[in-house]
C-alpha cells in the first residue's frame, strides 16, 4: 500500500486530482478512493505539486519554472523525469528546448505506464477503469472512434479517407508501434487473452515521442501495415483518435481494452460507438458455422438453430465477422447519413467538444483563442 500522507501531502494530491478533472478527458472521484491511490503510486508529492503548472499548451522548462515559482535546473530535471515515467508529453524540434504538455489520465498517463506496471498499480488501474468514463459523453464526443479491418470494405461503396486504416497509414511519414498497455494490464493480473501484445502504432510526433522515452519500437510502413493484416487476423478491432488526422491507431479486444470495455458493458454499444457502417446479414445462404460468433467483440452475433442471428443494437462495425464468413453471408454497410458521427478535423476541436461535453470547456477555448493556432497538432510534430 501506499505511505499515508501527511496533511500537506494529501493536499498536493487532492490539487492535483482536481487539476485532472479539469482536463478534457476527467478524473472522477470514487468512493473508494482507489484514483488517489493511483496518483500516489505514479506521481512523487514533488511531481504531483509541479504537473498541475503545465498545459494543453506545449511550453518549454523556463516558463514551467517561472509559474511553479522553481528554479530552471530543478523544473527541466524534474519534467524530464516525469516525461520518462510516461506522465507528460513532450515535443523535441532542432535548435529548440524541449517543450513539453500536460496529459489527462485517460487516454493519456494511463497508457504511459506500458512496460512500467507492477501488480498493484495493475490492479488499482483496474478496478479504477472499471467505473472510469461516462457513457453518455463518449457518446457525444468519444476519445477513439472504430473503423473497419481493410478486407471487409470491398463491397462497401463509400469510405471516406480517414475511415480507412491503409489510407490513414499510407498518409503517414514517421511511425513506431508500443506494447498494449490494457492487455499489459490484463497479463500481469492472470488474464491474458492471447492477443498480441505489440499493437499500439503511432504516426508523427506521438512516434517521436514514443521512441524518445522508450515506450516503443522504430518501424517502417510496410511493418505498420503489416500490423493492420496482424490485427485482422487475431480479431482486433482498428480505433483510431477521434479525428480525421489521427495520431495514432490502438488494436483493440474486447476483454481488455478499457475503451472497448466501456462501449461493451452499455445495453447497446452501436449507440455509443463512434462508427459509419453496421453489418448486415444474409440468413439464406448462412451455414451456422459460428465463426463471426467468435469473432465479434461486442456479442452483436450469436449462432442459434443453424444460422447467424444478428443484433444491430450491439454492432460497432469493425467488420472483424465480414471477412471470415465462409459463405459471404455478411458484408458492412454505410449507415443512413442521419446516423453518421460527427469526426473532429483536429485533435484540439475533439479535446473542445470533449470538454464540453463534460461541462468544462470554457478553460479550453480560452487557451484556444489564447494562441491562436490549433495547438494540439504540435502532438504531430508539425
Amino acid at each position: 500500500m501506499p505511505p499515508q500522507d501527511s496533511d500537506k501531502t494529501q493536499a498536493i494530491y487532492e490539487h492535483l486530482a482536481q487539476y485532472l478533472d479539469s482536463l478534457p478527458g476527467g478524473f472522477p472521484r470514487t468512493a473508494s478512493g482507489v484514483e488517489m491511490r493511483i496518483l500516489r503510486r505514479m506521481f512523487t508529492p514533488q511531481e504531483a505539486a509541479l504537473m498541475v503548472h503545465l498545459t494543453l499548451l506545449p511550453e518549454d522548462a523556463r516558463a514551467i519554472a517561472r509559474r511553479a515559482g522553481l528554479s530552471l535546473e530543478e523544473t527541466a530535471q524534474r519534467l524530464e523525469q516525469m516525461n520518462q515515467k510516461g506522465l507528460l508529453f513532450s515535443i523535441a524540434e532542432e535548435g529548440k528546448p524541449m517543450r513539453y504538455l500536460t496529459q489527462q489520465f485517460a487516454i493519456g498517463f494511463w497508457e504511459g505506464q506500458v512496460n512500467r506496471l507492477d501488480p498493484d498499480l495493475a490492479r488499482d488501474c483496474e478496478e479504477y477503469l472499471r467505473t472510469y468514463g461516462d457513457p453518455e459523453t463518449w457518446r457525444k464526443m468519444p476519445q477513439l472512434r472504430t473503423i473497419p479491418v481493410g478486407a471487409s470494405l470491398q463491397s462497401t461503396a463509400t469510405v471516406l479517407p480517414y475511415e480507412a486504416a491503409e489510407a490513414i497509414v499510407r498518409r503517414q511519414t514517421k511511425f513506431a508501434v508500443a506494447n498494449c498497455v490494457c492487455r499489459q494490464e490484463h497479463r500481469l493480473l492472470g488474464h491474458d487473452c492471447g492477443k498480441p501484445m505489440e499493437t499500439c502504432l503511432a504516426f508523427g510526433g506521438v512516434a517521436e515521442h514514443y521512441l524518445r522515452v522508450g515506450r516503443g519500437r522504430d518501424i517502417t510502413l510496410e511493418e505498420a501495415l503489416g500490423l493492420l493484416h496482424q490485427a485482422e487476423a487475431a480479431g482486433l478491432v482498428l480505433q483510431p483518435t477521434n479525428d480525421r488526422d489521427p495520431v495514432a491507431i490502438c488494436m483493440c479486444c474486447g476483454c481488455c481494452c478499457a475503451a472497448l470495455g466501456l462501449i461493451k458493458r452499455h445495453e447497446h454499444p452501436a449507440s455509443v460507438a463512434s462508427s459509419p457502417f453496421i453489418v448486415h446479414h444474409t440468413p439464406e445462404t448462412c451455414i451456422g458455422c459460428g465463426t463471426c460468433e467468435d469473432r465479434c467483440q461486442m456479442d452483436a452475433i450469436r449462432v442459434d438453430d443453424g444460422t447467424a442471428i444478428l443484433n444491430p443494437d450491439r454492432c460497432i462495425g469493425c467488420g472483424l465477422c465480414v471477412t471470415t464468413c465462409p459463405s459471404q453471408s455478411l458484408h458492412l454497410e454505410r449507415k443512413p447519413e442521419s446516423n453518421q458521427p460527427y469526426v473532429p478535423h483536429s485533435m484540439a476541436e475533439a479535446y473542445i467538444r470533449l470538454s464540453l461535453a463534460r461541462g468544462k470547456g470554457g478553460k479550453l477555448i480560452e487557451m484556444a483563442v489564447r494562441s491562436g493556432v490549433d495547438w494540439l497538432l504540435t502532438r504531430r510534430g508539425s
